[in-house]
């Protein structure tokens, strides 16, 4: 089983069960909520985490930033202890794999059109914007 994670803070987690398919949820609040979570996908099967790489700078909003990186470095934490098998992508590595263009060329729509591409790719999910990156980097990770 495959496991992708967005760490932002308004994040998701995805993952691909054998018997459903796809699933995601918003990323759970506390580190261990988060890891109680990561764990019952470890004894269900799950062997790969796929993050999400955040920058490690402060951009415009240093406070935000600080935030995304301890949420990353929580998650890269819970995911060594259990023992996964584990994957930094970059955005830009994901984005460019699915050919969802970026940012700059979809401007005020950019989150908008990635929720409706993830929403193309799982139909039998109810996609929100918290769950549509972890779901475009599980897809990503599994081409």
């Amino acid at each position: 089983m495959m496991i992708a994670i967005d760490p932002g803070a308004a994040g998701g987690i995805a993952w691909m069960d054998k018997e459903l398919g796809a699933q995601a949820c918003a990323l759970p609040a506390t580190v261990t909520d988060r890891a109680d979570m990561l764990r019952s996908l470890r004894v269900a099967g799950g062997r790969t985490v796929v993050i999400e790489q955040v920058p490690m700078f402060g951009g415009k909003n240093p406070s935000a930033s600080a935030k995304i990186a301890r949420s990353f470095g929580e998650l890269v934490g819970i995911v060594t202890a259990l023992g996964f098998r584990l994957e930094l992508w970059t955005p830009q590595a994901w984005q460019k794999q699915l050919r969802l263009g970026n940012k700059a060329t979809h401007g005020p729509r950019w989150k908008a059109h990635l929720k409706e591409r993830a929403q193309a790719l799982f139909p039998h999910l109810t996609v929100t914007l918290k769950t549509a990156d972890a779901l475009l980097i599980l897809e990503a990770a599994q081409q």
